[in-house]
């Protein structure tokens, strides 16, 4: 976020006004969230050579945090933009405003959550690319790497631990499903996570289930 979208939005006092910021913050945050992936790309290569690793983490880690102010920011200019009148001196309330403010706040939520889930997805097939790209093509037999190990399991498991929002007494059925379906990603054998088949190894250990089928 550049210093002159938080002075605009210091100054920002109708809804137009909140709106034309949030234009320029999203096109900041796609820019992030673009240049996110590009240094996630540095330190993958560099984890095995081919750069400075130190850096890459370094600048990935500012990254995440203008990340992180600019998603802030936007949520503040949203919340403002709710309460902010349609011009610069507001006309007398008409019956209907409360119900009409509320329709465009449910609005923007929609909105909110669709572009969430289209940078769930990009985050989801950037995380794909690198889980195929590290078992793919034999990498752990190249130089330096034959060695190394590593459990995509467990670095998804801990990467995706952490506290969670607890959902409100009062939510919707749609919500509830919705709502079971995200914590599904989170959660050991949820849709990221499928548990093994009956009687198949674990961990290279052999279960002692044996099949109806193959039982003498």
């Amino acid at each position: 976020m550049t210093p002159t979208h938080a002075e605009q939005l210091g100054k920002a006092r109708t809804a137009a006004d909140f709106v034309a910021i949030r234009a320029l913050l999203d096109t900041d945050l796609n820019d992030a969230i673009a240049r996110k992936g590009e240094l996630e790309t540095e330190k993958f290569e560099a984890i095995f050579g081919a750069g400075n690793l130190t850096a890459a983490r370094a600048a990935l880690d500012d990254c995440n945090a203008e990340i992180a102010l600019i998603e802030k920011t936007i949520e503040d200019a949203d919340e403002r933009r709710i309460g902010a009148p349609a011009e610069a001196v507001a006309a007398t309330p008409a019956p209907g405003d409360a119900v009409r403010t509320k329709a465009e706040a449910l609005g923007e939520r929609w909105r909110t959550i669709h572009w969430l889930i289209e940078q769930l997805r990009q985050e989801l097939f950037a995380a794909d690319a690198l889980s195929r790209a590290i078992i793919a093509n034999g990498m752990f037999d190249a130089d330096g790497a034959a060695g190394v190990r590593v459990n995509l399991t467990t670095i998804r498991r801990t990467a995706m631990a952490g506290p969670r929002a607890a959902a409100p007494s009062r939510l919707s059925r749609p919500a509830i499903q919705a709502d079971r379906l995200l914590l599904s990603f989170l959660s050991p054998g949820g849709v990221l996570d499928r548990r093994p088949s009956i009687g198949a190894p674990v961990d290279g250990i052999k279960s002692k289930f044996i099949p109806a089928g193959e039982r003498g």
